[in-house]
C-alpha cells in the first residue's frame, strides 16, 4: 500500500497487533509456503486464529447444501435458479391479493428466504474452512471447503445457474429485478477463498469448472440488461456490483474488467456517492442510515482491497478534493466507536444490533496507518447473529484479504 514507507508500516502493524501477551508468529502457524507472510496477515492471524479454528472445526461436520434442496413454486425459474423476494415489499392492506407495496427498511418475514440462507451459509462456512487451512495447513479444512465449491459450481445435480434472473422478485410486479444482484454479494468472499484454495487443493477439472462458472456469471453481470442496470444505480447497489465484478474478475484473471471497475470507482462511484465530509448522502437519506452508511463504507473498503495492485494505489487514491477511502473512514469511525454520537435518525429496525466488526476499519486502518481504526475493529463482534445484519455483512474472514 505504501511501499516507500515499509518500515513505518511494519512498526504500525506490530503495534496494532500487540494484545497484552505475545502470540505465536505467522511462521509458527504452519502457513502454506506459497502464501506471503505480510505484517498485515500476521496482525489478522493473531487476532482471529482461535475464532477461525473453532468455527472451522464445527463446519467440518456440515455437509454442503445448495439452492436445489429448496424448490419453490413462488419462483418463475427452475430448480437451479436462485430465487429471493424483495425484502421491503408487503401485501397492500387495501388490496391483499394484489401487487405488493414498498415499506422501505422493513423486512417482510413471510418472504421466501431459503436460497439466501444457504448462500449465506456457504459464505460463512467455506471461507472459514479455507482460512483454517491457510493458518494450519490441515487438509481436512481444505477438502471440506472444496466440497462446497463442487456442490455449488460443479456438480450437475446441485449447482446453481450463473445468473440472477429471479432475485428480489415482487409479487404481482416482477419475477426478478436488477437490484436482486446484490444477493450474490455473499459470493465475494467465496471467490476470495477459492483463489487461495483452487491452485493447490482442487483437481484441474474441478478448478476449471469453478473458473468457468465465475467467468459466465461475470459476463452476465457485465453484459446483461439487469447487470448493467445494477451497475448504473447511484447508491450502495452500484458499489456492491463493483465489488462483485472486481473480485470475480480477480479470481478468473480478467484484468480488463478489473481495470474497468477501477476506472468506474475513480470516475463515477467516488464523485457521485461520497460527500466532501466522507459521508454517503444517499445512504443517510434511507430509513436505515446508520447501517447503510457502515455497509457502503465496508463495501468501498473491500473494493479498494480487491483492486490492490492497480495504479494509482486504490486504498490511498483520492480525488483532487480529498475524497477517498481515508475520508470515508474519517467520517464513519467516530460513530462506529460510539454509536451514541450518531447525529442522524436511528434505523427503523436492528439499530440495537449494531455496530459489528467493520472490515472497512481494518482495511482503511492498515492503508492509512491509523492504529485507532484497527483497535476498534479488534474489539467489535466479528460474528453477528441477527439475520438482517448478516445479510449486509459479506466480508467475515479478512485473513483471506490481507
Amino acid at each position: 500500500m505504501h511501499p516507500t514507507n515499509a518500515l513505518d508500516r511494519r512498526t504500525f502493524l506490530k503495534s496494532a497487533a500487540a494484545t497484552g501477551c505475545a502470540t505465536a508468529s505467522a511462521l509458527a502457524f504452519g502457513l502454506p509456503r506459497s502464501l506471503p507472510r505480510s505484517d498485515a496477515f500476521q496482525l489478522v492471524a493473531e487476532t482471529d486464529r482461535d475464532r477461525i479454528l473453532a468455527a472451522a472445526k464445527f463446519y467440518l461436520s456440515q455437509a454442503p447444501l445448495t439452492i436445489t434442496a429448496f424448490p419453490t413454486k413462488r419462483s418463475a425459474g427452475g430448480l437451479h435458479d436462485f430465487y429471493s423476494q424483495a425484502d421491503y415489499f408487503w401485501p397492500n392492506p387495501d388490496n391483499p391479493d394484489g401487487p405488493y407495496i414498498n415499506r422501505d427498511g422493513q423486512s417482510n418475514p413471510d418472504n421466501f428466504n431459503e436460497h439466501r440462507k444457504v448462500m449465506v451459509a456457504l459464505s460463512i462456512q467455506m471461507p472459514a474452512l479455507t482460512a483454517a487451512w491457510v493458518l494450519t495447513g490441515d487438509k481436512r479444512f481444505a477438502e471440506r471447503a472444496g466440497d462446497h465449491l463442487r456442490a455449488w459450481f460443479v456438480t450437475a445435480d446441485t449447482r446453481m445457474n450463473p445468473n440472477l434472473m429471479y432475485a428480489q422478485a415482487v409479487q404481482g410486479v416482477s419475477t426478478g429485478r436488477s437490484i436482486g444482484i446484490i444477493d450474490t454479494l455473499h459470493l465475494v468472499e467465496v471467490a476470495r477463498a477459492a483463489s487461495h484454495l483452487m491452485p493447490r487443493m482442487l483437481n484441474a477439472l474441478d478448478a476449471a469448472a469453478v473458473n468457468a462458472w465465475f467467468t459466465s456469471y461475470l459476463d452476465w453481470l457485465s453484459n446483461s440488461d439487469r447487470g448493467k442496470a445494477e451497475r448504473d444505480t447511484t447508491n450502495n447497489h452500484a458499489m456492491c456490483w463493483a465489488l462483485q465484478a472486481a473480485e470475480f474478475a480477480r479470481l478468473v484473471a480478467d484484468q480488463s474488467t478489473r481495470n474497468e471497475v477501477y476506472r468506474r470507482y475513480r470516475e463515477t462511484l467516488l464523485p457521485n456517492q461520497l460527500a466532501l465530509d466522507g459521508s454517503f448522502p444517499r445512504e443517510l437519506a434511507r430509513t436505515k442510515p446508520y447501517s447503510y452508511s457502515i455497509f457502503n463504507f465496508d463495501i468501498m473498503a473491500g473494493l479498494c482491497q480487491t483492486l490492490e495492485g492497480l495504479t494509482p494505489d486504490p486504498p490511498s487514491f483520492q480525488l483532487p478534493d480529498g475524497r477517498g477511502l481515508s475520508k470515508a473512514a474519517e467520517f464513519i469511525y467516530p460513530f462506529i466507536k460510539d454509536k451514541g454520537a450518531w447525529k442522524w435518525a436511528k434505523d427503523v429496525e436492528h439499530f440495537d444490533a449494531l455496530p459489528v466488526r467493520s472490515p472497512g476499519l481494518l482495511f482503511s486502518g492498515i492503508a492509512a496507518h491509523e492504529k485507532k481504526y484497527v483497535d476498534v475493529w479488534k474489539v467489535l463482534n466479528p460474528d453477528p447473529t441477527d439475520r438482517e445484519i448478516i445479510r449486509n455483512y459479506p466480508i467475515r474472514q479478512p485473513l483471506l484479504w490481507v
